[in-house]
Protein backbone atom coordinates (compact mmCIF):
# COMPACT_ATOMS: atom_id res chain seq x y z
CA UNK A 1 0.00 0.00 0.00
CA UNK A 2 1.22 3.69 -1.09
CA UNK A 3 1.63 5.65 2.24
CA UNK A 4 0.58 9.24 2.13
CA UNK A 5 3.09 11.73 2.17
CA UNK A 6 1.91 15.27 4.17
CA UNK A 7 4.85 18.22 3.82
CA UNK A 8 5.23 20.85 5.97
CA UNK A 9 6.45 24.03 5.64
CA UNK A 10 6.78 25.42 8.81
CA UNK A 11 8.31 28.06 11.50
CA UNK A 12 7.43 26.41 13.90
CA UNK A 13 8.28 22.01 13.83
CA UNK A 14 7.75 21.48 17.59
CA UNK A 15 4.54 22.23 17.40
CA UNK A 16 3.83 19.28 15.29
CA UNK A 17 5.18 16.93 18.09
CA UNK A 18 1.40 16.51 19.60
CA UNK A 19 0.63 14.20 16.66
CA UNK A 20 2.70 10.91 18.16
CA UNK A 21 0.03 11.27 21.14
CA UNK A 22 -3.16 11.92 19.00
CA UNK A 23 -4.44 7.86 18.69
CA UNK A 24 -5.42 8.01 15.17
CA UNK A 25 -2.34 9.74 13.39
CA UNK A 26 -0.22 7.52 16.00
CA UNK A 27 -1.33 4.62 14.75
CA UNK A 28 -1.77 5.71 10.67
CA UNK A 29 2.25 6.42 11.83
CA UNK A 30 3.12 3.00 13.56
CA UNK A 31 1.42 1.27 10.32
CA UNK A 32 3.48 3.67 7.99
CA UNK A 33 -0.13 4.11 6.39
CA UNK A 34 1.51 8.43 6.52
CA UNK A 35 4.63 10.02 6.39
CA UNK A 36 4.27 13.31 8.42
CA UNK A 37 7.57 15.43 6.62
CA UNK A 38 8.18 18.72 8.70
CA UNK A 39 10.56 21.34 6.95
CA UNK A 40 12.13 23.99 8.93
CA UNK A 41 11.12 27.07 7.14
CA UNK A 42 14.00 28.93 9.72
CA UNK A 43 16.80 26.47 7.67
CA UNK A 44 15.59 28.47 4.77
CA UNK A 45 16.33 31.37 5.48
CA UNK A 46 18.59 34.33 4.23
CA UNK A 47 21.79 35.77 6.23
CA UNK A 48 24.36 34.83 9.40
CA UNK A 49 20.40 35.30 10.85
CA UNK A 50 18.39 32.99 8.64
CA UNK A 51 16.10 35.86 8.53
CA UNK A 52 12.07 34.80 7.39
CA UNK A 53 10.64 38.09 7.56
CA UNK A 54 10.46 41.58 7.13
CA UNK A 55 8.61 44.76 7.66
CA UNK A 56 5.74 45.33 4.91
CA UNK A 57 6.18 47.90 1.85
CA UNK A 58 4.03 50.72 2.58
CA UNK A 59 3.97 50.47 6.15
CA UNK A 60 2.14 49.08 8.56
CA UNK A 61 2.22 46.67 11.79
CA UNK A 62 3.85 43.40 12.17
CA UNK A 63 5.90 41.37 10.11
CA UNK A 64 5.52 39.47 6.52
CA UNK A 65 6.75 36.67 5.83
CA UNK A 66 9.73 36.75 2.82
CA UNK A 67 8.78 34.97 -0.45
CA UNK A 68 12.75 33.32 -1.36
CA UNK A 69 12.50 30.86 2.12
CA UNK A 70 9.09 29.40 1.48
CA UNK A 71 10.27 29.00 -2.47
CA UNK A 72 13.50 27.80 -1.83
CA UNK A 73 11.49 25.01 1.18
CA UNK A 74 8.92 24.23 -1.38
CA UNK A 75 11.64 23.49 -3.62
CA UNK A 76 13.85 21.12 -1.54
CA UNK A 77 10.73 19.01 -1.65
CA UNK A 78 10.33 15.73 -4.16
CA UNK A 79 7.14 15.79 -5.83
CA UNK A 80 5.15 13.27 -6.09
CA UNK A 81 2.75 13.09 -9.20
CA UNK A 82 -0.92 13.23 -7.41
CA UNK A 83 0.26 15.94 -5.23
CA UNK A 84 -1.18 19.40 -3.79
CA UNK A 85 -0.05 22.23 -2.10
CA UNK A 86 -2.24 24.44 0.31
CA UNK A 87 -1.93 27.30 1.40
CA UNK A 88 -3.02 27.83 5.11
CA UNK A 89 -4.71 31.45 5.13
CA UNK A 90 -7.84 32.82 7.10
CA UNK A 91 -8.81 34.65 3.38
CA UNK A 92 -8.53 30.85 2.24
CA UNK A 93 -12.16 28.64 1.40
CA UNK A 94 -13.27 27.31 4.84
CA UNK A 95 -12.30 23.55 4.79
CA UNK A 96 -15.14 21.06 4.68
CA UNK A 97 -15.52 17.47 5.33
CA UNK A 98 -15.52 16.91 0.98
CA UNK A 99 -12.40 18.46 0.57
CA UNK A 100 -10.50 15.81 3.10
CA UNK A 101 -12.35 12.95 1.12
CA UNK A 102 -11.05 14.68 -2.09
CA UNK A 103 -7.58 15.08 -1.15
CA UNK A 104 -7.77 11.56 0.25
CA UNK A 105 -7.16 10.24 -3.21
CA UNK A 106 -4.06 12.22 -3.79
CA UNK A 107 -0.40 10.78 -2.36
CA UNK A 108 1.12 13.59 -1.20
CA UNK A 109 -0.34 17.32 0.51
CA UNK A 110 2.28 19.63 0.74
CA UNK A 111 1.15 22.38 3.35
CA UNK A 112 2.28 25.90 4.27
CA UNK A 113 1.73 27.69 6.95
CA UNK A 114 1.41 31.19 7.24
CA UNK A 115 2.59 33.13 10.11
CA UNK A 116 3.17 36.86 11.74
CA UNK A 117 0.66 39.23 10.13
CA UNK A 118 1.12 36.98 6.68
CA UNK A 119 3.55 36.30 4.03
CA UNK A 120 4.25 38.02 0.67
CA UNK A 121 1.48 38.11 -1.87
CA UNK A 122 4.17 36.04 -4.17
CA UNK A 123 3.68 33.27 -2.11
CA UNK A 124 0.52 32.41 -3.62
CA UNK A 125 1.51 30.87 -6.46
CA UNK A 126 3.21 28.24 -5.44
CA UNK A 127 -0.26 27.38 -4.02
CA UNK A 128 -3.07 24.89 -5.72
CA UNK A 129 -5.39 25.72 -3.12
CA UNK A 130 -5.63 28.25 0.06
CA UNK A 131 -7.14 26.76 2.94
CA UNK A 132 -9.06 28.31 6.27
CA UNK A 133 -10.63 26.01 8.89
CA UNK A 134 -12.68 29.02 9.91
CA UNK A 135 -13.68 32.44 10.04
CA UNK A 136 -11.35 33.52 12.87
CA UNK A 137 -7.23 34.57 12.81
CA UNK A 138 -4.93 32.02 14.80
CA UNK A 139 -1.44 33.26 15.10
CA UNK A 140 0.29 30.51 12.37
CA UNK A 141 -1.11 27.48 10.47
CA UNK A 142 0.21 25.19 12.51
CA UNK A 143 -2.98 24.67 14.37
CA UNK A 144 -4.76 24.03 10.89
CA UNK A 145 -2.50 22.05 8.62
CA UNK A 146 -2.75 19.74 11.83
CA UNK A 147 -6.20 19.52 11.45
CA UNK A 148 -5.87 18.37 8.04
CA UNK A 149 -3.45 15.44 8.81
CA UNK A 150 -5.99 14.77 11.59
CA UNK A 151 -9.37 15.28 9.14
CA UNK A 152 -7.45 13.06 6.41
CA UNK A 153 -5.54 10.02 8.11
CA UNK A 154 -8.76 8.69 9.84
CA UNK A 155 -10.08 8.49 6.04
CA UNK A 156 -7.48 6.71 4.74
CA UNK A 157 -7.81 2.58 4.90
CA UNK A 158 -6.73 0.85 7.46
CA UNK A 159 -6.74 3.71 9.36
CA UNK A 160 -9.92 3.22 11.77
CA UNK A 161 -10.16 -0.37 13.40
CA UNK A 162 -14.11 -0.19 12.26
CA UNK A 163 -14.21 1.96 8.85
CA UNK A 164 -17.87 1.61 9.36
CA UNK A 165 -17.94 4.62 11.92
CA UNK A 166 -17.28 7.02 8.87
CA UNK A 167 -20.54 6.31 7.23
CA UNK A 168 -23.07 8.18 9.23
CA UNK A 169 -20.52 11.18 10.51
CA UNK A 170 -21.19 14.33 10.86
CA UNK A 171 -20.40 16.45 7.28
CA UNK A 172 -19.83 12.84 5.23
CA UNK A 173 -23.36 14.26 3.92
CA UNK A 174 -25.38 17.08 4.33
CA UNK A 175 -26.82 15.42 7.90
CA UNK A 176 -25.19 15.86 11.57
CA UNK A 177 -24.74 12.79 13.12
CA UNK A 178 -27.42 11.65 15.18
CA UNK A 179 -27.17 11.25 18.92
CA UNK A 180 -25.52 8.33 20.90
CA UNK A 181 -26.46 6.81 24.00
CA UNK A 182 -24.83 3.96 26.27
CA UNK A 183 -25.23 2.43 29.72
CA UNK A 184 -26.32 3.26 31.89
CA UNK A 185 -30.46 3.52 30.88
CA UNK A 186 -31.68 6.02 33.15
CA UNK A 187 -28.63 8.83 34.49
CA UNK A 188 -29.68 11.48 36.51
CA UNK A 189 -33.42 11.13 35.86
CA UNK A 190 -32.28 11.39 31.68
CA UNK A 191 -33.25 8.26 30.11
CA UNK A 192 -32.28 6.61 26.93
CA UNK A 193 -35.10 6.66 24.26
CA UNK A 194 -37.26 3.66 24.08
CA UNK A 195 -36.77 3.03 20.96
CA UNK A 196 -32.91 2.06 20.57
CA UNK A 197 -33.50 -0.53 23.28
CA UNK A 198 -36.00 -1.81 21.32
CA UNK A 199 -34.31 -4.37 19.30
CA UNK A 200 -36.22 -2.85 16.14
CA UNK A 201 -33.23 -2.46 14.40
CA UNK A 202 -35.22 -1.15 10.93
CA UNK A 203 -37.36 1.88 13.24
CA UNK A 204 -33.65 2.36 15.33
CA UNK A 205 -32.24 2.90 11.70
CA UNK A 206 -35.18 5.08 10.70
CA UNK A 207 -34.88 7.14 13.88
CA UNK A 208 -31.50 7.67 13.58
CA UNK A 209 -31.72 9.43 9.95
CA UNK A 210 -34.46 11.35 11.21
CA UNK A 211 -32.59 12.47 13.95
CA UNK A 212 -29.75 13.52 11.61
CA UNK A 213 -32.21 15.84 9.90
CA UNK A 214 -33.73 17.39 12.96
CA UNK A 215 -30.40 18.13 14.30
CA UNK A 216 -29.40 19.50 11.00
CA UNK A 217 -32.43 21.37 10.97
CA UNK A 218 -32.40 23.09 14.37
CA UNK A 219 -28.00 23.67 14.57
CA UNK A 220 -27.23 23.78 10.76
CA UNK A 221 -30.01 24.41 8.32
CA UNK A 222 -27.55 25.87 6.10
CA UNK A 223 -26.32 22.89 5.35
CA UNK A 224 -29.30 21.23 3.93
CA UNK A 225 -31.18 21.58 0.88
CA UNK A 226 -35.07 20.55 0.02
CA UNK A 227 -34.07 17.68 -1.67
CA UNK A 228 -32.48 16.37 1.66
CA UNK A 229 -35.43 16.91 3.34
CA UNK A 230 -37.43 14.82 0.71
CA UNK A 231 -35.32 11.53 0.62
CA UNK A 232 -35.35 11.17 4.67
CA UNK A 233 -37.99 8.32 5.15
CA UNK A 234 -40.10 8.47 7.93
CA UNK A 235 -40.63 6.27 10.84
CA UNK A 236 -44.51 4.63 11.82
CA UNK A 237 -43.21 5.77 15.59
CA UNK A 238 -42.30 9.75 14.73
CA UNK A 239 -44.92 11.77 14.76
CA UNK A 240 -43.73 14.71 14.56
CA UNK A 241 -45.60 17.40 12.52
CA UNK A 242 -43.39 19.41 9.73
CA UNK A 243 -44.29 23.08 11.72
CA UNK A 244 -42.14 22.02 14.78
CA UNK A 245 -39.19 21.21 12.38
CA UNK A 246 -39.86 24.51 10.34
CA UNK A 247 -37.91 27.51 12.11
CA UNK A 248 -38.79 29.93 9.67
CA UNK A 249 -41.87 31.45 7.46
CA UNK A 250 -41.68 33.92 5.05
CA UNK A 251 -44.54 36.02 4.29
CA UNK A 252 -45.17 38.61 1.94
CA UNK A 253 -48.15 41.63 1.73
CA UNK A 254 -49.50 44.47 -0.92
CA UNK A 255 -51.87 46.90 -0.09
CA UNK A 256 -53.22 50.09 -1.93
CA UNK A 257 -55.27 52.72 -1.04
CA UNK A 258 -57.35 55.16 -3.60
CA UNK A 259 -56.22 59.15 -3.19
CA UNK A 260 -59.53 61.23 -2.50
CA UNK A 261 -60.29 65.00 -0.99
CA UNK A 262 -61.62 64.71 2.64
CA UNK A 263 -59.31 61.89 3.94
CA UNK A 264 -56.49 62.38 6.11
CA UNK A 265 -52.85 60.69 4.86
CA UNK A 266 -51.69 58.18 7.12
CA UNK A 267 -49.10 55.99 6.66
CA UNK A 268 -47.19 54.02 9.35
CA UNK A 269 -48.84 55.74 11.56
CA UNK A 270 -47.60 59.01 10.45
CA UNK A 271 -50.00 62.12 9.67
CA UNK A 272 -48.65 63.68 6.27
CA UNK A 273 -49.66 66.61 4.23
CA UNK A 274 -50.22 65.73 0.42
CA UNK A 275 -49.88 68.53 -1.98
CA UNK A 276 -53.22 68.33 -3.38
CA UNK A 277 -54.77 67.99 0.28
CA UNK A 278 -55.66 64.43 -0.82
CA UNK A 279 -55.84 61.38 1.40
CA UNK A 280 -56.33 57.68 1.58
CA UNK A 281 -59.81 56.19 0.81
CA UNK A 282 -60.75 52.96 2.99
CA UNK A 283 -62.70 51.72 5.33
CA UNK A 284 -59.88 52.20 8.40
CA UNK A 285 -57.16 55.05 8.34
CA UNK A 286 -56.10 53.45 5.03
CA UNK A 287 -52.38 52.94 6.50
CA UNK A 288 -50.83 51.37 3.06
CA UNK A 289 -47.52 50.17 5.23
CA UNK A 290 -49.56 48.88 8.49
CA UNK A 291 -52.04 47.12 6.24
CA UNK A 292 -49.35 45.11 4.13
CA UNK A 293 -46.94 44.16 6.92
CA UNK A 294 -50.40 42.99 8.46
CA UNK A 295 -51.15 40.90 5.60
CA UNK A 296 -47.02 39.99 5.12
CA UNK A 297 -47.19 38.69 9.16
CA UNK A 298 -50.57 36.72 8.45
CA UNK A 299 -49.94 34.95 5.20
CA UNK A 300 -46.44 33.76 6.52
CA UNK A 301 -48.66 31.50 8.67
CA UNK A 302 -51.22 31.22 6.19
CA UNK A 303 -53.92 32.63 8.65
CA UNK A 304 -55.65 34.34 5.83
CA UNK A 305 -55.77 38.36 5.55
CA UNK A 306 -56.59 41.54 7.45
CA UNK A 307 -60.31 41.06 5.91
CA UNK A 308 -60.91 38.15 7.75
CA UNK A 309 -60.02 39.67 11.22
CA UNK A 310 -61.11 43.08 10.29
CA UNK A 311 -64.12 42.71 7.71
CA UNK A 312 -65.18 46.13 6.09
CA UNK A 313 -68.79 45.28 7.01
CA UNK A 314 -68.03 45.57 9.99
CA UNK A 315 -68.66 49.02 11.96
CA UNK A 316 -66.02 48.54 14.76
CA UNK A 317 -63.13 48.91 12.63
CA UNK A 318 -64.40 52.29 10.69
CA UNK A 319 -61.82 54.90 10.61
CA UNK A 320 -59.65 52.57 12.82
CA UNK A 321 -55.89 53.12 13.55
CA UNK A 322 -54.02 50.63 11.74
CA UNK A 323 -51.51 50.49 14.22
CA UNK A 324 -53.95 48.99 16.70
CA UNK A 325 -55.06 46.64 14.17
CA UNK A 326 -51.29 45.62 13.41
CA UNK A 327 -50.96 45.05 17.83
CA UNK A 328 -54.16 43.14 17.70
CA UNK A 329 -52.35 40.60 14.28
CA UNK A 330 -48.59 40.49 16.58
CA UNK A 331 -50.60 38.88 19.55
CA UNK A 332 -51.93 36.24 17.17
CA UNK A 333 -48.37 35.66 15.67
CA UNK A 334 -47.15 35.06 19.03
CA UNK A 335 -49.65 32.58 20.12
CA UNK A 336 -49.07 31.29 17.68
CA UNK A 337 -45.08 30.70 18.73
CA UNK A 338 -43.85 32.92 16.32
CA UNK A 339 -41.50 36.35 16.32
CA UNK A 340 -40.59 38.70 13.99
CA UNK A 341 -36.96 38.86 12.57
CA UNK A 342 -37.13 41.24 10.17
CA UNK A 343 -39.41 43.41 8.10
CA UNK A 344 -38.70 44.61 4.48
CA UNK A 345 -41.15 47.01 3.00
CA UNK A 346 -41.16 49.86 0.12
CA UNK A 347 -43.72 52.59 -0.44
CA UNK A 348 -44.46 53.22 -3.81
CA UNK A 349 -45.95 57.15 -3.72
CA UNK A 350 -45.25 60.30 -6.40
CA UNK A 351 -45.82 62.78 -3.68
CA UNK A 352 -45.64 63.66 -1.10
CA UNK A 353 -42.11 63.07 -0.33
CA UNK A 354 -42.54 59.59 2.41
CA UNK A 355 -38.17 59.65 2.83
CA UNK A 356 -38.57 62.62 5.58
CA UNK A 357 -41.22 60.56 7.73
CA UNK A 358 -39.26 57.02 7.17
CA UNK A 359 -37.84 57.05 10.85
CA UNK A 360 -40.95 58.19 12.74
CA UNK A 361 -42.38 55.24 10.25
CA UNK A 362 -39.82 53.12 12.18
CA UNK A 363 -40.11 54.02 15.34
CA UNK A 364 -43.85 53.31 15.15
CA UNK A 365 -43.75 49.70 13.89
CA UNK A 366 -41.18 48.99 15.95
CA UNK A 367 -43.03 50.00 19.34
CA UNK A 368 -46.63 48.87 18.36
CA UNK A 369 -44.30 45.53 17.45
CA UNK A 370 -42.28 45.41 20.24
CA UNK A 371 -39.38 44.80 18.44
CA UNK A 372 -36.13 46.70 17.40
CA UNK A 373 -36.04 49.39 14.66
CA UNK A 374 -32.91 47.76 13.59
CA UNK A 375 -35.20 44.80 12.25
CA UNK A 376 -37.23 47.18 10.05
CA UNK A 377 -36.85 48.24 6.79
CA UNK A 378 -38.97 51.12 5.49
CA UNK A 379 -37.87 52.53 1.93
CA UNK A 380 -40.08 55.04 -0.44
CA UNK A 381 -39.91 54.68 -4.44
CA UNK A 382 -41.91 56.18 -7.21
CA UNK A 383 -43.20 54.11 -10.12
CA UNK A 384 -41.67 56.44 -12.56
CA UNK A 385 -45.07 58.14 -13.58
CA UNK A 386 -46.37 55.25 -14.65
CA UNK A 387 -49.49 53.33 -13.04
CA UNK A 388 -52.00 54.16 -10.85
CA UNK A 389 -48.83 55.31 -8.22
CA UNK A 390 -47.44 57.66 -10.99
CA UNK A 391 -50.73 58.83 -12.36
CA UNK A 392 -51.50 59.75 -8.57
CA UNK A 393 -54.56 58.02 -8.45
CA UNK A 394 -53.08 55.88 -5.08
CA UNK A 395 -50.42 55.11 -3.02
CA UNK A 396 -49.44 51.20 -2.44
CA UNK A 397 -46.91 49.24 -0.44
CA UNK A 398 -45.06 46.34 -0.57
CA UNK A 399 -44.03 44.40 2.35
CA UNK A 400 -42.07 40.80 3.50
CA UNK A 401 -41.78 39.61 7.19
CA UNK A 402 -39.57 37.03 8.28
CA UNK A 403 -40.81 35.18 11.04
CA UNK A 404 -38.88 32.78 13.68
CA UNK A 405 -40.04 29.71 15.45
CA UNK A 406 -39.53 30.13 19.06
CA UNK A 407 -38.70 27.32 21.37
Amino acid sequence: MTRFNFDVITLFPKAFESINNLGVITRALDKNLINVNLHDLREYGEGNYRQVDDKPYGGGSGMVLKPEPIYKAHDSIDKLPNSKTLLMTPQGKVLKQQDLLRWSSLDQLIIICGQYEGFDERVRCLADEEVSIGDYVLSGGEIPSISIINGLTRLLPGTLGDPGSLIDESHNSSLLEYPHYTRPLIFREMRVPDILVSGNHEEIKLWRKQKMLERTLDRRNDLISNEDYKKVPKSKRINRDSNEIMKFRIGNGYDIHRLVEGRDLIIGGVKMQHPDNLGLDGHSDADVLSHSIMDALLGALSLGDIGKYFPPSDQKWKNADSLFLLSKVIELIRKEGWEVNNIDSVIVAERPKIEPHVQLMKNNISNTLQINGSFIGIKATTNEKLGPEGREEGISCHSVVLLEKKE
